[in-house]
């Protein structure tokens, strides 16, 4: 894998809850895969945790999945690059109620590989990814908004 490092775009990780009522309807995944078959990230790592209601855990790994505990996630069989363990786990635990489901899925943004490496290329070097939360920037426009008006 040489040169890989250079080659990388930022990495991610998204942490979905699922309450034991969730309809799954399975209307994210087309999304999720939209994103893959065009390039834009690659799915790196999938871990399922799941809380019961004594307040124990139990994480694993994309492996030997049904489709009928995990429903379209099934398709990410095998998506462990080592990234994410059981402190990972532990952790999506905490976050969720007792009864409750969480997958991890960590991935990387292809859309700025490119962009990284032409950095890099040109002497310079990244320093940090970060992300604002979404309603934070809802809460910065609408605090715009409300002094332009």
């Amino acid at each position: 894998m040489e040169g890989q490092s250079t080659d990388l775009g930022p990495i991610d990780i998204a942490v979905i809850g699922y309450p034991p009522d969730a309809p799954m309807t399975g209307e994210a995944m087309p999304l999720l895969l939209d994103l893959v078959d065009r390039g834009i990230i690659r799915v790196l790592d999938v871990l399922f945790v799941t809380k019961e209601p004594d307040g124990s855990f139990a994480g694993f790994e994309a492996r030997d999945l049904d489709e009928r505990n995990v429903g379209d996630l099934a398709i990410f069989e095998g998506a462990s690059s080592g990234l994410l363990g059981e402190d990972d786990a532990a952790s999506a635990a905490e976050a969720i109620e007792p009864g409750t489901a969480a997958v991890l899925i960590v991935y990387e943004n292809r859309w700025a590989a490119p962009f990284i490496a032409a950095v890099r290329r040109n002497g310079g070097f990244p320093i940090a990814f970060e992300r604002i939360p979404a309603q934070d920037v809802i809460d910065a426009l609408d605090a715009a908004e409300s002094s332009a008006a």
